[in-house]
């Protein structure tokens, strides 16, 4: 199953065991939207102006919380439209996926919509965490796509939506946590469902050891 994190272990925190869950989320979007500046603002909060990705790039982020520890695997995917046929290869197995547009640019916009569709093809709404993000805020003066277009449309797919900026960090924490936020609340709702013997069941999968982004 999909949406289930891979581990669960250790941690001891006052309350006794924390657990430990490692998630894998990826960006998605158009050419230029920033998802590799929003990746490298979140992972090692700088900004810098990237080259476009070729394939994919990886990062790793732990998050250590007063209810469990997170690792993030976050894939970020190339936006040029020579790659994706393949970017089936690198949401497969995505617990999360952040939908990302320029919001001086309509077409992105349009763009991350197509992407939605791609998902809902391949998941069911319980099985992935998704949130629609506005990118460039520091371009407001160029705005194409106003903040209400994109929250009604996250509203009526029922997606998470925040607009942010890697170049000024505007909100990129918040994005990320609110994600956090929404897998740990996915895993509560699970433990507190019995499994059809009265147990809860807790999937442990051997976790990845794949970290080479281009394997099949």
């Amino acid at each position: 199953m999909y949406g289930m994190a891979q581990t669960v272990t250790l941690g001891i925190s006052p309350e006794g065991p924390r657990p430990s869950y490692m998630y894998k989320v990826v960006l998605l979007g158009s050419m230029s939207v920033g998802k590799s500046s929003l990746a490298y603002r979140y992972v090692k909060n700088d900004f810098r102006e990237l080259l476009p990705t070729v394939g994919c790039s990886f990062f790793t982020q732990i998050l250590n919380l007063e209810e469990a520890t997170v690792k993030f695997e976050i894939w970020d995917t190339a936006g040029q439209e020579k790659y994706q046929s393949v970017c089936h290869l690198y949401y497969r197995d995505a617990h999360a996926a952040l939908l990302v547009y320029d919001i001086a640019n309509k077409q992105t916009f349009s763009r991350a919509k197509l992407w939605l569709e791609e998902l809902e093809k391949k998941f069911l709404p319980d099985e992935i965490v998704i949130a629609l993000v506005g990118n460039k805020t520091d371009l407001a003066a160029e705005r194409e796509v106003t903040t209400e277009e994109g929250e009604d449309f996250a509203r009526t797919k029922g997606l998470l939506f925040m607009e942010t900026s890697a170049k000024s960090n505007h909100q990129v924490n918040d994005v990320f946590m609110a994600i956090v936020q929404e897998l740990l609340r996915r895993e509560k709702e699970k433990a507190s469902k019995p499994s059809p013997r009265g147990r809860v069941t807790v999937d442990l999968r051997a976790s990845r050891t794949s970290t080479g982004c281009c394997r099949s």
